[in-house]
């Protein structure tokens, strides 16, 4: 097969970016994979080009570059197809419309993946008849703004199948009655790390993630030091680091301070690769209210360590199997945090029971099975071919005009009601 994938951005760094560049070099010992990112920031992508794998981009924003385009007119001028509910929809322009319409009509592919909202909608719109398309979900459905949401219930109707990380992700999509359209599950892959597996005897527990409230890191370090105190040997490292919108590193210092444990719990920053870090740890730590999958957990469990993690929506539950090779906590309780902490502290045994579990258990997620999945949908839905899907060419026309006018009514109404409260 052929087939090509539609990224924001494959010259940065982010999950979205390190799990379709996993599973496309997985694909491209089989197939002929493209990567087509939308921007360029810079020359070299920063996670280093797949194997095997083409990657090239549509806008180029490098200023110091002679194909720049951030001097073209229509770069300044707002996207009219890149959906307004899509978070990323001030980063793309007039000329990000243009540029991916004629790539999606142009390119010659079996299968089109495309890998947020923003870009699924695009593929609604503006592929040609013919290839396979597929929109990823590497958030929550229920994480987006009602006005997303409503794109996504028109727009996706037209997607050939939409895969999620999550079947509880799943469940939510196959709640919107997409008619025709196959939602699949398929968790991110995590490749086997360098290191070697961690070893049960370190006291050490490792967390890793952004430095944002989501991640109840102030809830980790309060856990940490009722078992610390009785426990002074023990440490705990957090790897990450805040963006732009939060940064609790001062705050967390600040607490740490105050909790007497400068010399225990330890803010890493970012650090990449993280697996050898991991490594170095015996229990790792999750205490998000909420994710969309988990990667750090199955990047712990890669490397052999029990995760204890809060049982919140949508991934943990579908990694973590309760008392095997890790523990579910309750979402924001500090006290069950710290028992389910205390227990593997101080049970040298159950640790490393657990971790020769977590390790067993999360080859399911080694990348050759994962892109083994996804492969096989896609095979499906070539062999059944344009010809078996319900929408003809001028009824998914009708479709499109419906979704533009529906959107031109919303923007109206939005505009109306930011001038009331102006007037108020």
């Amino acid at each position: 097969m052929r087939i090509s994938f539609l990224l924001h951005n494959g010259y940065h760094y982010g999950g979205t970016i390190r799990t379709t560049f996993t599973l496309a070099e997985q694909l491209a010992g089989r197939h002929e994979v493209e990567i087509v990112s939308v921007f360029r920031h810079r020359d070299r992508p920063l996670l280093g080009l797949p194997a095997g794998v083409t990657l090239r981009h549509l806008v180029d924003v490098r200023k110091d570059s002679p194909g720049y385009d951030g001097d073209h007119p229509d770069f300044h001028r707002p996207a009219e197809v890149f959906p307004r509910g899509d978070g990323r929809w001030k980063q793309y322009s007039a000329l990000t419309d243009a540029r991916i319409g004629e790539h999606l009509r142009g390119v010659e592919a079996d299968v089109l993946v495309a890998t947020r909202p923003g870009l699924n909608v695009h593929l609604t719109r503006q592929a040609r008849r013919g290839p396979v398309l597929v929109g990823q979900e590497h958030l929550i459905l229920d994480g987006h703004s009602h006005r997303l949401r409503r794109d996504i219930r028109h727009e996706y109707r037209l997607l050939d199948a939409v895969t999620t990380v999550t079947e509880a992700d799943a469940r939510a999509y196959r709640r919107l009655g997409l008619p025709g359209v196959r939602i699949e599950s398929v968790p991110n892959s995590v490749p086997a790390p360098s290191a070697g597996p961690a070893d049960p005897a370190s006291r050490t527990v490792v967390a890793a993630g952004r430095l944002t409230r989501v991640k109840r890191y102030d809830l980790l370090i309060d856990a940490f030091a009722e078992v610390a105190a009785d426990h002074p040997d023990w440490k705990l490292r957090i790897y990450g680091s805040g963006d732009a919108v939060q940064d609790l590193k001062g705050p967390l210092t600040r607490q740490i301070e105050s909790r007497g444990l400068g010399g225990q719990v330890f803010l890493m920053g970012s650090v990449t690769p993280l697996e050898p870090e991991l490594a170095k740890g015996s229990i790792a730590a999750v205490t998000s209210q909420r994710e969309s999958f988990g990667m750090t957990i199955v990047e712990a469990m890669r490397c052999g360590l029990p995760v204890v993690s809060t049982d919140c929506p949508h991934g943990p539950r579908e990694i973590v199997e309760d008392g095997v090779d890790g523990f579910l906590v309750p979402v924001d309780d500090t006290a069950a945090f710290a028992r389910a902490l205390r227990g593997l502290v101080e049970d040298g045994e159950l640790r490393a029971r657990t971790a020769r579990a977590a390790l067993a258990a999360s080859e399911r997620f080694d990348p050759a099975r994962i892109a083994a999945r996804h492969e096989a949908l896609w095979t499906e839905l070539v062999e059944r071919g344009a010809r078996a899907r319900t929408h003809t060419p001028a009824r998914a026309a009708a479709h499109r005009l419906t979704g533009r006018a529906v959107d031109a009514v919303y923007t109206l109404k939005a505009k109306a009601g930011r001038q009331v409260r102006r007037f108020r």
